[in-house]
């Protein structure tokens, strides 16, 4: 497996971690449609949450969020419509991103809930 891999799915665990800590529901993670993934579906109480996590080993070169560009966000929001109509899904939703940076020694964590809306 590949740095980069290998580097992405360790963000994503952490993300899962911190998301369970806070409450959330983990319903799915790496759910495909198309050409697009979606890195964890969850609850949060009664809203459905599309969360995309972005992980670098630094910082350097700007913040792992700023990653999420508008083509990205346009695949989630496809993929997150056919995920709602294969569960006959109606209610709130919403788009986080969680960004990590992880050093060798240490791990850096951001949450953005409502980081982007959908512009159906």
């Amino acid at each position: 497996m590949s740095k980069n891999i290998e580097l992405g799915k360790r963000g994503e665990s952490i993300a899962v971690d911190h998301l369970i800590e806070k409450g959330y529901i983990i319903l799915e993670t790496n759910w495909r449609f198309s050409r697009a993934e979606i890195d964890i579906i969850a609850r949060d109480g009664q809203v459905l949450v599309f969360v995309e996590v972005k992980t670098r080993s630094t910082d350097f070169f700007g913040a792992p969020e700023w990653a999420v560009t508008s083509k990205k966000k346009n695949l989630l929001i496809d993929a997150a419509s056919a995920y709602m109509a294969a569960i006959h899904y109606e209610w709130e939703i919403r788009f986080d991103i969680i960004s990590v940076v992880l050093r060798s020694q240490s791990v850096k964590l951001n949450h953005f809930e409502d980081a982007f809306f959908p512009e159906w």
